[in-house]
């Protein structure tokens, strides 16, 4: 057994580099699946001596496959969004208290105390249906930071509109995450001037826009709030962290998250830091499912273990937590 404890402790890269490990070896020997598609790579804990040469996961499987490090019982299922007739990823969760800790731990890593925000989520899409972990991690939040006026809006944009003037006017500290299509509705009907608000875009059209690239969305949408900057979550079903853009467009993980990139013709071939690939997540808070994930994201990646996501391959579906495509 992995000791959680760990996971959220880490301090240095030599930390992250030795427990990762760690938890391949955890995984291989206790996650079928992920033990097959290892054993299918001729992949053995002996042949792996660093981080490069693990084996990561297509995403793809969380779709088809039951991927479970843990006998321990289910006690949530989260699922992707999907189109209709799409096959949706299901995300099977045997401890909560570590998706809390890693979302609550990653927030207050870039953010600060939660209690020090007014929550406010515009959502809708995500509040229609059940088994969202975005929805779980923003209810956490809003229960949290202690704040009466924090909430949920689903199609009350000018009931949200109210709400948001008066506490930007009156100086509180406001956290505004929400879907790309619902914050376009918002500026679409209301134009702001917010001085004491973040807006944070949580990506994806959900079909009901056509898909632009972020420049273009963080454009139309600095204008309409009057903010100079718009920041971004990224998250996803499959994963138990979240990387945040702090409205300079490259991403940042919290310690125990790691992304690299691999070449878009070579799934088995990592890239160096600037080079356009597609994404692969080390998310360690996924000790029970799977931490080692090729996803159909392609980015870079920088020195500073920092991130950008430029779009997605041209034959993967277009996601609900995922952010836009060229």
């Amino acid at each position: 057994m992995i000791d959680t404890t760990r996971i959220f402790s880490i301090t240095s890269e030599k930390e992250f580099q030795t427990l990762a490990l760690d938890v391949f070896k955890f995984q291989f020997e206790n996650n079928a699946v992920y033990r097959s598609f290892c054993d299918l790579l001729y992949k053995h804990p002996s042949d792996v001596k660093q981080i490069r040469d693990i084996p990561f996961l297509p995403i793809q499987f969380f779709k088809s496959h039951q991927v479970l490090s843990s006998q321990t019982p289910i006690q949530e299922t989260f699922s992707s969004s999907g189109t209709t007739g799409t096959t949706t990823s299901k995300h099977y969760v045997t401890d909560l208290s570590i998706y809390e800790q890693s979302f609550r731990k990653g927030f207050e890593q870039f953010y600060g105390n939660i209690k020090d925000y007014v929550i406010l989520a515009l959502l809708p899409s995500y509040l229609e249906r059940e088994g969202s972990s975005l929805i779980y991690m923003v209810n956490d939040m809003i229960n949290a930071s202690e704040h009466v006026e924090s909430g949920f809006y689903l199609n009350t944009i000018n009931d949200l509109k109210q709400q948001l003037t008066a506490l930007d006017a009156n100086g509180k500290k406001v956290l505004l995450i929400g879907v790309s299509f619902a914050l376009l509705d918002l500026v679409e009907s209301h134009q702001f001037k917010l001085q004491n608000t973040i807006i944070m875009e949580t990506g994806g059209m959900k079909g009901r826009r056509k898909e632009m690239v972020r420049d273009e969305l963080h454009t139309i949408l600095k204008s309409g709030f009057g903010v100079s900057k718009v920041h971004s979550e990224y998250g996803m079903t499959e994963l138990l962290s979240q990387a945040y853009s702090l409205g300079d467009g490259r991403f940042k993980c919290p310690s125990w998250m790691r992304i690299l990139t691999r070449d878009p013709e070579d799934a088995l071939t990592l890239l160096n830091n600037e080079k356009t690939g597609g994404i692969n997540i080390i998310d360690l808070a996924n000790i029970n499912s799977c931490s080692f994930i090729a996803t159909q994201d392609l980015g870079r990646t920088y020195k500073n273990h920092s991130f950008d996501v430029i779009g997605r391959f041209d034959s993967s579906d277009i996601r609900g937590c995922n952010l836009m495509v060229l």
